[in-house]
């Protein structure tokens, strides 16, 4: 058994799913709660607090795409694996673009779904000792209000948007493949295809050359780096 101080939610509408997957992570040292429905989802997020949800997409009040967002409008959202039968590129679009960390579909094997939650609270998980504000240039990312600032003006960004700006910037000047990015920002390849970060590369550079020259630079054949300045 791993010894974790982890709380963890685990939302599923099938009980048989929700008693598996609940008494996997409880076996592996996580104190779990579990919850049936959307609306039993938000109450358990708000009264338990935990440090990540396991979220199944089909829930028969409210989806889990909508917990998400509901749980993102009330800036009190930790991360969130979903767990679902919808297999489609855009579920998983929508999952990932809504907020969620990773997107794993059923049926799926405790093993992989205890290595993503590892994964996930390993990356959202900031040490003590990690950077609370990063600045890059005229360009400010402030860790716990989630807000940016380039030459003074804020920039609203979605979560995952804020997630990938974070990425880049704590990784300043170095070029991020595609790829890399997909495991760093979503912790899923898509199986090879990176459209969603030329997506949000392209939402990012919208937002950020509004107050300023171009900070995100394509190298072509190898990726992105953000550096200040033209």
């Amino acid at each position: 058994m791993v010894t974790s101080s982890a709380r963890l939610l685990v939302v599923d509408d099938e009980e048989n799913i929700r008693d598996l997957v609940a008494t996997g992570l409880h076996y592996q040292g996580y104190e779990v709660a579990t919850a049936a429905d959307g609306r039993s989802a938000l109450a358990q997020a708000e009264a338990f607090r935990p440090d990540l949800i396991v979220l199944d997409v089909s829930l028969p009040d409210i989806d889990g795409f909508r917990v998400c967002d509901r749980l993102q409008g009330l800036g009190q959202a930790p991360p969130i694996i979903f767990l679902t039968a919808r297999r489609t590129l855009e579920d998983k679009l929508t999952g990932l673009s809504s907020g969620g960390d990773d997107y794993i579909t059923k049926p799926f094997s405790l093993q992989e779904l205890h290595a993503r939650v590892r994964v996930v609270l390993r990356r959202t998980r900031t040490a003590p000792d990690a950077p609370r504000r990063l600045r890059v240039g005229d360009l400010e990312l402030d860790v716990d209000t989630c807000t940016v600032r380039r030459a003074c003006d804020q920039v609203t960004l979605t979560p995952t948007e804020f997630k990938l700006l974070r990425c880049l910037m704590e990784h300043a000047g170095q070029v991020l493949s595609k790829e890399q990015l997909l495991d760093l920002v979503w912790n899923y390849d898509f199986d090879g295809n990176a459209q969603v970060v030329e997506t949000y590369v392209y939402y990012l550079r919208k937002k950020l050359d509004r107050t300023g020259p171009p900070m995100i630079h394509t190298v072509r054949g190898f990726g992105y780096a953000l550096r200040a300045g033209s």
